[in-house]
């Protein structure tokens, strides 16, 4: 049996000048997976930097000189036959004019229609970290139906783009509409976090709790809805890459009010199991809009909360 190969790799994110469409390059029918879309970038050579293997990548491939980069996310994507690693910035400047230099088809996309191209299997998982905002609000644990709706106002008129209805109990569908009609009217998501989940609710996507996570082996909605879960350890991070969801929660980073027996996971096993998961992270449990650039910080996608957010 032939040892499975490690392949190490850097992507480039090149977003268009009105930010709206990012550029992404069609393998060629002489590559591994050809006629795959994908992001810019290649193999890092021996003994060679991650930023100047981007750099000559893309003068390479698209006839650009790179000035200034940032480091989004590290992911590992395994085949049957190697392990690639893949190490993806944004490309924040750079100097000429894309032009495809391999004989490659390039095209700036809309970010809405990604999923529409025949995309490498480590592209949905790079278009969820380029999509995803960097907050999501949860709603509280209120009955009252009214004072519900006059908060997702609120948080939706100051710029919240999803929203996570959650409930012990069971919600009418009836009024799940009418919360996601309200979210439609300002382009942002709904994410249902309810028991006896269908799948069939009139909403962008569905939170698993980690109990349900685990109780699944499988992704149980199509690819065009948003899945979430929470985790709370490496083990279920872990485990939600194999769903597969889109992105996981991880909590509580910081004591909380709402579960007071919970021990805090800390900043430090936080930032390990960000550097870990392959999925996009979000921070919860005694955040606040103040703690947003230290999760960025550890390459986090973000934080979510109730109450501070």
């Amino acid at each position: 049996m032939s040892a499975i190969k490690t392949i190490n790799a850097v992507v480039a994110i090149l977003y268009s000048k009105n930010n709206t469409q990012i550029l992404i390059t069609k393998r060629r029918k002489n590559q591994f997976m050809p006629d795959y879309w994908e992001l810019p970038g290649g193999k890092i050579e021996k003994g060679e930097e991650e930023g100047d293997s981007l750099v000559r990548e893309l003068q390479e491939e698209l006839g650009i000189n790179v000035c200034k980069i940032s480091l989004k996310h590290i992911m590992s994507h395994h085949y049957e036959d190697k392990t690639v690693n893949l190490s993806i910035y944004n490309v924040e400047s750079y100097r000429g004019e894309v032009i495809g230099k391999e004989g490659q088809d390039v095209h700036w996309c809309n970010l809405q229609d990604l999923n529409n191209y025949k995309l490498l299997p480590t592209m949905r998982v790079i278009i969820n970290r380029i999509c995803l905002p960097e907050y999501y609000w949860i709603t509280p644990n209120e009955r009252d139906a009214k004072l519900i709706l006059e908060k997702c106002q609120n948080h939706l008129n100051t710029g919240t783009k999803i929203l996570q209805l959650r409930s012990k109990e069971f919600i009418e569908q009836s009024y799940i509409k009418i919360i996601h009609r309200l979210c439609q009217s300002y382009e942002a998501r709904l994410i249902l976090n309810v028991p006896n989940k269908t799948f069939k609710e009139p909403c962008d996507g569905w939170h698993l709790t980690s109990d349900e996570l685990l109780n699944y082996k499988k992704r149980p909605c199509t690819n065009n809805k948003l899945l979430g879960a929470s985790t709370h350890n490496m083990k279920e991070a872990k485990y939600a890459e194999t769903i597969p969801v889109d992105y996981i929660s991880l909590a509580p980073i910081e004591e909380t009010p709402s579960h007071p027996n919970a021990t805090p996971l800390g900043w430090e096993v936080a930032k390990d199991i960000v550097s870990k998961s392959n999925l996009p992270v979000y921070l919860l449990g005694g955040m606040s809009k103040d703690s947003l650039y230290r999760a960025l910080n550890i390459n986090a996608q973000g934080i979510a909360g109730i109450s501070r957010i």
